[in-house]
């Protein structure tokens, strides 16, 4: 569950045509200027294949990237090819470092698979305590309730990419707030098709949980903002963007 081990290959494929990771690399440095602050050291969480990590190193920012999913791991080193960027086979929870950042990042959906609220905490909790410059910031987004309950809900999509086709078959679980999404993949390979499966589970945070989560691990300002904006977030907004120090 949740492991991003044969999607791994094919992550960036189905990703390209829904996140604009170049804009996402602007807002966030957008965000660091807003809170007047030049960072040196980033540390990307959840960083999957580097969509994140490797933009902002370019950018001239040190990046360090963690992943559950060494699998995952192994695109973002194959992709950043030449750039010094520190990866770690890490889950969220358990993050440990060599020092401490003067940002955190944790981009598209990387809190949402974070199911238990002892779990969050923990995670907020180790990085505000430990790893933290003084004046550092962290920066995270989530799929709201309103996208996990009614728009992907209990819905199934098909797809089909060049030499990919998948099925993504939806159940919301409205008791638990849990969106569970199993997908199944055809891949080409050569004249065939490989098949394979995998589920993954998200949880629906609500705003109010997640600041109380922050507050309780130790951070004291908390601004919430709608998708790539610097205001608030509309009602039926889809994605939100949390900024905590």
């Amino acid at each position: 569950m949740n492991s991003y081990g044969n999607m791994a290959g094919i992550y960036d494929t189905l990703m390209k045509r829904d996140v604009d990771y170049e804009k996402w690399a602007d807002y966030i440095e957008n965000l660091f200027d807003m809170y007047g602050l030049a960072p040196k050291l980033v540390c990307d969480v959840a960083c999957g294949t580097g969509n994140i990590t490797i933009p902002l190193a370019r950018r001239g920012y040190d990046m360090t990237g963690t992943d559950i999913s060494d699998d995952m791991l192994n695109i973002a080193r194959e992709k950043a090819e030449g750039l010094d960027i520190l990866f770690l086979n890490q889950s969220m929870s358990k993050i440990d470092l060599y020092g401490t950042m003067g940002a955190f990042l944790c981009m598209i959906d990387g809190v949402n698979y974070v199911i238990a609220p002892k779990l969050l905490l923990k995670f907020f909790t180790r990085i505000k305590k430990y790893f933290m410059d003084e004046d550092a910031v962290f920066i995270f987004d989530i799929s709201t309730e309103h996208k996990l309950k009614n728009i992907i809900g209990s819905e199934t999509f098909v797809r089909c990419e060049r030499d990919i086709f998948y099925a993504w078959q939806n159940r919301y679980i409205e008791k638990y707030r849990l969106s569970d999404m199993f997908l199944t993949f055809f891949t080409r390979r050569g004249a065939l098709y490989e098949r394979f499966e995998e589920r993954h589970l998200q949880r629906a945070w609500r705003t109010d949980e997640i600041e109380r989560l922050l507050r309780m691990a130790g951070f004291t300002r908390i601004d919430v903002y709608g998708e790539l904006s610097f205001d608030k977030p509309k009602d039926d907004a889809e994605r939100i963007v949390f900024a905590a120090r």
